[in-house]
């Protein structure tokens, strides 16, 4: 590893680049600067590109006819670092411990994006030149939905013309294996607030007279699964395309213990999840129903005896191929009207929402993509799906009409959005190596 990569790595990582905090507006300000004086010094054309929100960097090699053309994608903004105090080290305080560093973007998605500017910079100060036309885009509100980069897209179509996307915002499933992914599972979210009466009411005067809204949403939100984990929801897997025969064959070859590792991994006591299907099929073929919060009454120390004005829970549903989120809702909605207990009121709210994305391992685009990871990491390569969303994925195909290839460098045990999160120094290497090498296979 150069001494000066190593730099560069903790110089980005050192700017507190949190999108969804305006107190930080300033910062992400100052790290996409940084980022197009990198970009302009590796030999490439770079421009901020001002949004609604935070900026867009945008750079270019020059073009040449009879090239293929790649974008490359990622993103500088970082999730907030809270809980502080369960971070070993300042989490903007970049660490390198047993050939990790430790800081807030380490992998989600500042390791993994400047292993790809670090690439096409060796390969230009060794060869003059890339093998394809380029375009880098990197930008600041990857963390609170991408929110303007679909108007970027769509105003720059033209000049963005390419034949695929590259992104490396995705995981490997165990160190030293390099994986493709050719699918993730979308996302939609909704906001349940239940209520009875309009105050906090005395618990000794009023129990048993009044419905408490805190246990009428406990019983609501029993009814969204069965004992056997499958959500209850009728009609939710009606549109679900079912996993193929393949799929599932290649998964249970993989050279993981997907259990072991994950009960590893949590700390869980044990393992829970849709009957009939193994854990990486739960994990990537197959949509869920989740609380993601809950709250209502008191909170404080010890015990106040109150009956709660109002409940609220937040759920989000992971969706697979051939779901619809905007379907999804409104089954969802339906559902939670039909079991609301008596003596209290229900009010429903959208979240945000994006799609899912499948593509075909087996294009040519795709086996280009294996053979470079196979170069790269001197492996066989594991071809998956993926549990997470990346929304703007979906928008590449709408918008720019081309596939993406999700090249993942991030470590099951990185802590992306947790304390802790880490990225280690050889998946910086492999990354360098990766780009230089998809470059090469894609131009060919």
């Amino acid at each position: 590893m150069r001494a000066s990569h190593l730099e560069d790595f903790y110089t980005f990582l050192r700017f507190p680049s949190v999108s969804t905090d305006a107190d930080y507006s300033e910062k992400l300000n100052e790290c996409a600067h940084w980022l197009v004086k990198k970009l302009n010094d590796v030999g490439l054309t770079a421009q901020l590109v001002p949004t609604p929100g935070h900026p867009i960097v945008w750079a270019r090699n020059k073009h040449q006819k009879g090239r293929r053309t790649v974008l490359i994608y990622g993103h500088y903004d970082v999730q907030p670092p809270d809980p502080l105090e369960l971070w070993e080290s300042p989490p903007f305080e970049p660490v390198l411990k047993d050939g990790y560093v430790f800081a807030r973007g380490a992998t989600d998605n500042k390791g993994q994006i400047l292993s790809h500017i670090l690439g096409v910079q060796e390969t230009i100060e060794q060869q003059g030149d890339l093998p394809v036309n380029l375009h880098f885009v990197i930008e600041g509100e990857e963390e609170i939905g991408s929110g303007n980069l679909g108007n970027f897209l769509s105003q720059n179509r033209e000049a963005l013309k390419c034949d695929v996307v590259v992104v490396s915002d995705t995981g490997m499933i165990a160190r030293g294996v390099p994986t493709l992914g050719y699918g993730l599972r979308g996302i939609t979210a909704l906001e349940v607030k239940v209520t009875g009466p309009k105050i906090d009411l005395h618990s000794g005067v009023f129990g048993g007279a009044v419905a408490n809204p805190v246990t009428a949403l406990a019983r609501l939100l029993a009814t969204l699964h069965d004992r056997d984990g499958h959500v209850a929801i009728p009609g939710f897997y009606e549109q679900v395309k079912p996993l193929e025969d393949w799929e599932r064959e290649a998964w249970k070859k993989l050279p993981i213990d997907a259990d072991k590792e994950i009960l590893k991994e949590t700390g869980a006591p044990s393992l829970f999840g849709e009957a009939g299907y193994s854990t990486l099929e739960r994990l990537w073929g197959r949509p869920t129903a989740e609380i993601n919060g809950i709250g209502g009454g008191y909170q404080g120390m010890g015990t106040k005896t109150v009956i709660a004005s109002h409940a609220m829970a937040k759920l989000t549903f992971r969706l697979v191929p051939n779901q619809k989120g905007e379907e999804i809702l409104d089954l969802a909605k339906q559902h939670l009207r039909k079991n609301l207990p008596p003596g209290v009121t229900l009010e429903l709210t959208d979240g945000h929402s994006g799609p899912w994305y499948l593509t075909d391992p087996h294009s040519a685009q795709s086996q280009a993509a294996q053979r470079a990871l196979r170069k790269a990491f001197n492996a066989d390569v594991a071809v998956i799906r993926e549990g997470g969303s990346i929304p703007i994925v979906s928008e590449f195909r709408n918008i720019l009409g081309v596939e993406t290839l999700l090249l993942g460098l991030a470590l099951p045990d990185c802590r992306a959005h947790s304390p802790n999160e880490n990225f280690p120094l050889e998946n910086l290497d492999a990354g360098i190596r990766m780009n230089k090498a998809v470059l090469q296979e894609l131009a060919a």
